[in-house]
């Protein structure tokens, strides 16, 4: 329909003029409607683009962010606002602590990162390292500290890896006033570089590995230093970081160049530093830490022990805690250990003290880990103390008294196993895999504990950062439940689209060895059956494709199928004359020469029945899930261009075609608007546009909205039909402003439900309808349509509508 109109209404002069510069409160009611008639409550985010969401829902409709809602009942520390220098499961784990502390949280991403969940977790998220590489990114130290210095953050937690343990990054937050959640600079120091860590364990009396006093800067002392009357096996380590990286068993002399070359490289890439050193190679030990909190005042507490001894190539794989087996003297001093160790050094926040224990029950320190680490999950769960939370409050000026610390009160409770659900493939030497995500479902249950990171469905791996896709964490009373646990959960993962390395980690857990309860380092290394994959049978997804495959293609007749076959048609396109030319101006040649207003009162003016053909977007949508490529559009459009001159118009872009020619034919859509425009130059064309949706699937901030139209029109977009399914006319005032503005022709739509030809039907009933176009066409549309989505428009119905 379209409705007469002698004048511009004064809401079309608007259109006509630029946007209102700002519409906070407008867009702030679009967002939140559906919580306005609602008292204050806890929401952990309101997503308006371009606009500080919290501040503003709490300021116009009482609504209080997660962060400013807890802050407001506990003022836990001088930190206010916290930003997670890191990506993935830590990051996450990061944000969720300071936000259940009631600190705002602060997160940064890579450009490769820009879809993962840990920009989406934090309150603010900031794009670092611009023009860098996917790691660089993450140690572009000047960003991160412009970011916080810039946006008020108080605090910065660098979470494992990357820069957990560079100095120069903590005194860089030092000198700008930003409190390192972390180690104090000299801690770092003196524990970062693993040398220097030796010396102190030394000077202290703790027993080490025999190694070299210092770096080892190149192959001649490396050589000489084995000479001297160490010997064989030696393993070369980086100075620098950890997780296994820059690690090395040389076990003669022809390995020692291609070994220390691969080491200190390896270092290199991963830390910065490519400084080695050299130890004698301790044969199948357990890999036992000792994890502990210092107030840097001297004053340590310990949260007892974990075994890593589950490892490949140095890397752990499962953790538990605490470990068992081990003599009670030797588990004793080694805790002793840890504790004089770091209270020598008045170790400041949370850090590992590691150990390895020989099969005479000797033990020997290797490393401290100044930083929180991956494995720290179990040692929660035996324990019940959030060492992240522990980290932030420590960090903040906080007491162990304020923590409610002390040492006779840290009892470990029960077991834990911890394992690292990853995109790596056991059986072709664990390489990564990479791609999309397609199913992903998680356990949960009694005693199991998931720490996200990049896994979920439509997750794009890559190939730049660690393969882990979450932690699994499993908790008992006794340790043969807790792998039970640890068991089912593994059982209940579902990952398609990528390899995972979820059956090796059953395999571990089944091994008679693993659930006898002690294994040393050597473990994975001497049983490669460990490595066998299982078969994933994934029915569902076969049968679901089976079922698409004989809807789309008929079944198949090899598999039994009877009937006929399926018919084959190879279209015929016409050859047809270009119209004479006499036969005066397309309906699209008034709306280009004379505007919107013109094209409406020429539409009224013609004789006949006006028809909208619908083959080029919404009957695909129906029939073949808007599949039809541009290219196919592109061969039938010259006689379209002919066939179909007289009619209303084209419809054939919008609504879901914008994003699936995007994600799934991997088609520029604007390409497609231009391409047919030149090829069918004289009928309109019609796209459908969801009001403040735009053709997307969530409210956009105006300017967007309104750039969009302007731009679809200037492509060659004519007639823009507007609606909103729920005919909620707040929600279709943006579009219609929008399209005006572009000078399009707006075609305003009623959703038609009910039955307006019973009297005795409501709310539905004609008055409603009457009064809806009423406020549209007060709206300044061009053209009236009703839309029957679920054809419940009878005849006398349709009568009584349309000639009221």
């Amino acid at each position: 329909m379209v409705p007469s109109r002698a004048t511009h209404s004064p809401a079309l002069a608007f259109r006509q003029s630029a946007p209102p510069a700002s519409k906070h409160r407008y867009v702030l009611y679009r967002a939140c409607v559906s919580l306005a008639s609602r008292p204050p409550l806890s929401v952990s985010r309101v997503s308006i683009p371009m606009l500080r969401s919290q501040r503003l829902v709490s300021r116009h409709l009482g609504v209080r962010s997660h962060a400013l809602q807890l802050q407001q009942t506990r003022d836990a520390s001088t930190i206010k606002k916290l930003m997670a220098a890191n990506r993935g499961e830590i990051a996450t784990r990061i944000m969720r602590a300071g936000n259940e502390l009631g600190i705002r949280t602060v997160g940064i991403f890579s450009k490769e990162d820009r879809f993962t969940q840990h920009r989406y977790k934090a309150d603010e998220s900031f794009l670092v390292g611009e023009g860098k590489t996917p790691v660089a990114a993450y140690l572009d130290i000047g960003s991160i500290v412009q970011i916080a210095k810039e946006n008020n953050i108080d605090a910065i937690h660098p979470g494992y890896g990357f820069l957990s343990e560079n100095v120069g990054f903590a005194e860089e937050c030092a000198k700008n006033g930003i409190k390192f959640v972390g180690p104090t600079p000299e801690n770092l120091r003196r524990f970062g570089d693993k040398t220097a860590a030796r010396e102190i364990a030394i000077e202290q009396k703790v027993p080490v590995v025999p190694g070299t006093p210092g770096p080892v800067y190149n192959l001649e002392e490396a050589r000489a230093f084995i000479d001297s009357g160490v010997g064989y096996p030696v393993i070369i380590k980086a100075s620098m970081g950890g997780g296994g990286r820059g690690m090395r068993v040389v076990t003669c002399a022809e390995e020692l160049e291609e070994n220390y070359g691969r080491a200190s490289s390896e270092a290199l890439a991963a830390f910065g530093d490519g400084t080695v050193f050299i130890e004698r190679y301790v044969d199948r030990p357990r890999h036992i830490e000792v994890q502990i909190l210092g107030d840097g005042k001297g004053n340590v507490v310990h949260l007892h022990h974990r075994d890593c001894s589950v490892q490949r190539r140095h890397q752990k794989v499962l953790e538990t805690a605490p470990a068992v087996g081990l003599d009670p003297k030797t588990e004793k001093a080694m805790i002793d250990d840890a504790v004089r160790l770091t209270k020598a050094a008045k170790y400041l926040n949370a850090g590992t003290v590691e150990f390895l224990v020989d099969k005479q029950g000797r033990h020997y320190f290797i490393e401290v880990n100044p930083r929180i680490q991956v494995e720290h999950t179990i040692t929660e769960e035996i324990t019940g103390i959030d060492l992240v939370q522990s980290q932030i409050r420590l960090a903040g000026g906080e007491s162990f008294e304020d923590l409610g610390l002390s040492q006779d009160k840290i009892v470990p409770r029960g077991h834990a196993m911890q394992c690292r659900v990853t995109t790596e493939n056991p059986s072709t030497g664990f390489q990564p895999d990479s791609g999309v995500i397609e199913v992903f479902r998680s356990p949960g249950g009694m005693g199991i504990r998931l720490d996200d990171g990049p896994g979920f469905v439509g997750a794009h791996i890559t190939p730049h950062y660690d393969s882990l896709l979450v932690k699994v964490t499993a908790r008992a009373l006794d340790r043969g439940d807790c792998a039970h646990k640890l068991k089912r959960a593994l059982s209940e993962f579902r990952v398609r689209g990528v390899t995972t390395n979820k059956s090796f980690l059953a395999n571990v857990l089944n091994h008679p060895d693993f659930i006898k309860g002690v294994v040393d380092t050597s473990f994975i290394a001497e049983n490669p059956d460990l490595l066998l994959p299982s078969t994933s049978t994934n029915r569902g997804q076969k049968m679901l494709k089976y079922i698409g495959n004989t809807i789309v293609n008929g079944p198949e007749k090899a598999l039994g199928a009877t009937g006929p076959a399926p018919s084959k048609v190879d279209p015929i396109i016409p050859t047809l004359a270009a119209p004479p030319a006499s036969s005066g101006k397309s309906l699209r040649q008034t709306y280009v020469t004379e505007g919107p207003e013109a094209f409406a009162k020429a539409v009224r003016a013609k004789k006949g029945l006006l028809l909208t053909d619908t083959t080029w977007r919404d009957a695909h949508q129906s029939l073949l899930a808007t599949r039809v490529r541009t290219r196919d559009l592109e061969a039938i459009a010259p006689a379209t261009a002919i066939a179909m001159r007289d009619a209303f118009s084209l419809e054939m872009w919008g609504g879901a075609t914008f994003d699936v020619s995007m994600r799934f034919l991997r088609e520029d859509p604007w390409d497609r608007l231009a391409s047919l425009r030149e090829a069918v130059p004289d009928i309109p064309f019609q796209m459908l546009l969801r009001g403040a949706n735009a053709v997307g699937y969530t409210s956009y901030p105006d300017n967007v909205v309104y750039k969009f139209c302007e731009k679809a029109q200037a492509t060659g977009m004519d007639v823009f039909r507007v609606f909103d399914s729920l005919n909620y006319l707040e929600n279709m005032k943006l579009g219609i402003d929008a399209v005006g503005a572009a000078g399009g022709i707006i075609e305003g739509v009623v959703c038609y439900t009910g039955d307006v030809s019973d009297p005795t039907r409501g709310p539905y009933n004609l008055e409603y309808y009457m009064d809806f176009v009423r406020q549209l066409v007060d709206q300044g549309i061009h053209v009236l349509a009703i839309k029957d989505m679920a054809g419940l428009l009878k005849p006398q119905a349709a009568q009584l509508l349309v000639s009221s």
